[in-house]
């Protein structure tokens, strides 16, 4: 692997080597028993707010360990909370297991799951160790696949009373971050989602359609305008639009049609005016064809991922100590053309959401069969067990050391006023 300069702006942080050792140790004992629970949730893929077996294996994983766990967290019945320690800080290891339509396990949610297990249990490990103050939570985050599950949690209550949030998304290797492990410090994209309804009014296509007020019409003028709109949007900015039903006959002017959209750009803030300009297209169509519209939310809005500039640095040094580079150019945050429920936490408190290289055929994307297919592999397994690792230091860097926890969280309240 080349070596890869990265720029950093806050200092890493020094970790002991007996630290690194008691994390280290705590999650190679359990490693088969981790690779066990990876792909009992891989092989039984469920999809959001129906994760039953993955809750319940994960809840059973943790109990056989000791681990005080509330089941149904959150009012959500496939959320759970598993937490260990007293007093002190907290610092909460976010855990995704839904899987996709189809496709099961494709965005390696199996491997993430799995992780923050690890990391959790890491981190327990060296609470332990010290007897100081300090809890490790591990929550149970459903529905991360258009479900916004962390949304939910968020309104319930759920990262209340949190200091530091850490999670890791495995992803296929790609052209500009090929001579590195992974990404750091890193954001992604807002995401905002819509179906769309236009109601006209049927009538004979040949005997007297001048009765009808074309509602496919009105899906086609849409089409054409946000396709047109996309010449005078920015680079980043991503509108994705179909007709889910345009109508039921050939020989009826189409009273009715339905259309989905997502719309995402890099922020929140540019999201939402994103999608201002994509309703006026809507708008326009529906009073040139004479029909109406109506707009209903698919799932709560993603924000943009805000990664804490404190926590990408302690990660990204704890790595080169495993002899993983990681890029964090805390200069130039690196554009991840992906939506995810973690940025809406990274709103809330200091959050980290690191991306890993896992090893895939050539092409091979993520959302597909064959990533699927790797994100069980014995290899992609062990890397993700080093990720593991970093996660439990990183979140024990912020439990023990007040420094550093002041730095922290000194990055997130100067990162708010860029929202």
């Amino acid at each position: 692997m080349s070596t890869v300069t990265l720029v950093t702006t806050a200092e890493p942080a020094h970790t002991t080597a007996a630290e690194e050792q008691t994390v280290s140790d705590s999650i190679d004992a359990i490693d088969r028993e981790l690779r066990e629970i990876s792909l009992k949730i891989h092989d039984n893929p469920e999809l959001r707010f129906a994760e039953f077996k993955a809750h319940d294996n994960i809840i059973a994983f943790l109990q056989c360990r000791g681990i005080s766990v509330t089941p149904h967290a959150y009012g959500l019945e496939t959320a759970f909370s598993a937490e260990y320690g007293s007093g002190g800080r907290v610092v909460t290891f976010c855990c995704e297991y839904d899987a996709l339509p189809q496709i099961g396990h494709g965005c390696g949610h199996n491997l993430i799951a799995t992780s923050a297990i690890a990391a959790f249990l890491g981190a327990v490990s060296a609470i332990e160790q010290s007897g100081g103050a300090g809890r490790a939570r591990l929550l149970g985050t459903p529905a991360e696949e258009g479900g916004g599950g962390k949304i939910k949690l968020i309104d319930a209550g759920a990262f209340q009373d949190v200091d530091a949030s850490i999670m890791s998304h495995p992803f296929p290797v790609a052209p500009e971050t090929k001579e590195v492990s992974g990404v750091a410090y890193g954001n992604c994209l807002a995401v905002l989602a819509f179906r769309a309804t236009f109601e006209g009014r049927a009538a004979h296509a040949a005997f007297s359609p001048w009765l009808g007020a074309n509602a496919l019409d009105a899906a086609t003028l849409t089409y054409s305008a946000v396709s047109m709109l996309r010449q005078q949007t920015r680079p980043t900015d991503i509108i994705g639009l179909i007709i889910e039903n345009g109508g039921a006959s050939s020989n009826v002017i189409s009273e009715r049609t339905v259309m989905s959209c997502n719309v995402r750009a890099k922020t929140l803030k540019d999201c939402v005016e994103l999608l201002d300009r994509v309703h006026k297209c809507l708008e326009g169509a529906a009073l040139a064809t004479g029909c109406t519209l109506k707009t209903e939310t698919i799932h709560d809005p993603y924000a943009d991922l805000r990664s804490n500039k404190t926590l990408c640095s302690i990660f990204t040094d704890t790595m080169s100590r495993f002899h993983k580079t990681y890029k964090c150019d805390l200069e130039n945050v690196h554009d991840g053309p992906y939506g995810t429920d973690m940025g809406n936490v990274s709103y809330v408190c200091p959050s980290f959401h690191g991306t890993f290289h896992i090893e895939t055929p050539p092409g091979v994307a993520l959302h597909s069969a064959e990533f699927a297919a790797a994100a069980r592999t014995q290899q992609n397994h062990e890397i993700m067990i080093e990720v593991a690792k970093g996660m439990a230091v990183t979140a024990w860097k912020v439990l023990s050391d007040d420094a550093i926890a002041t730095r922290m969280k000194e990055d997130f309240e100067q990162d708010t006023l860029l929202r």
